[in-house]
């Protein structure tokens, strides 16, 4: 139901609730984003099951029926949420251009995209924690998942066959688990970094503990695939 990804520019509603509703007044697709990203807000707030529609309309400064009217109840809402968040990640892979790459470049270049994406989305990791403890229930019902992600899966795909044409890869690597091996060194750390942070007495979020943490990730995914 989302009109198409938000940026991260988006995600700061600094403009004062008046000034939004001026806008808004001009630009419907204004209002769609700002409602939007205050769902996002909310849901990775409260879960789906503590997200309130009026705490929406106001974190939006929007008219409870302008919501209901551009997505529908809170359900609807959620799954425009979550679709979004799904596109945007993949939209960022689409421009890294793996296939235009050396085959170690170009998962060097997925590797550190995915971590830096993350990093710089802590959001996306609590909307995914929401979904699971929800078992997949509402992704299960999207017919848009398979042609979103099936891309990213074609393009690991044609890098490993290319790397080990070239003798850099080795044999018999699944480009599915692959992708979740990448997704999950980065994902576990950011998802637990608070924890981590104490048992460890280590400052994860750090600058240099996280250039030292992607390194490692890097060495890792590309450790494992080389021949």
């Amino acid at each position: 139901m989302a009109e198409g990804p938000i940026d991260n520019g988006a995600l700061t509603l600094d403009r004062p609730a008046p000034e939004r509703r001026r806008q808004r007044q001009r630009n419907p697709a204004l209002t769609k984003r700002d409602i939007l990203v205050a769902s996002r807000e909310e849901f990775c707030e409260y879960g789906f099951e503590g997200a309130r529609v009026d705490r929406i309309a106001e974190r939006a400064a929007a008219n409870k029926r302008l919501l209901y009217h551009y997505f529908g109840n809170k359900e609807a809402l959620y799954s425009a949420v979550l679709l979004d968040a799904y596109r945007e990640i993949r939209q960022g892979e689409s421009k890294l251009h793996l296939k235009e790459l050396s085959p170690e470049d170009a998962m060097r270049k997925l590797v550190s995209f995915t971590f830096d994406h993350f990093r710089k989305n802590p959001w996306f990791i609590r909307l995914l924690a929401t979904e699971n403890i929800l078992r997949a229930e509402f992704v299960k019902r999207m017919t848009e998942i398979p042609e979103i992600h099936s891309p990213i899966v074609e393009q690991i795909r044609t890098v490993l066959a290319a790397g080990q044409k070239d003798g850099m890869f080795r044999p018999g690597v699944d480009a599915v688990h692959l992708y979740i091996s990448i997704a999950g060194l980065s994902y576990f750390y950011f998802s637990n970094i608070h924890t981590l942070s104490v048992i460890f007495s280590v400052p994860l979020d750090s600058v240099d503990e996280l250039a030292a943490r992607r390194a490692h990730v890097l060495d890792v995914i590309l450790g494992y695939l080389r021949a």
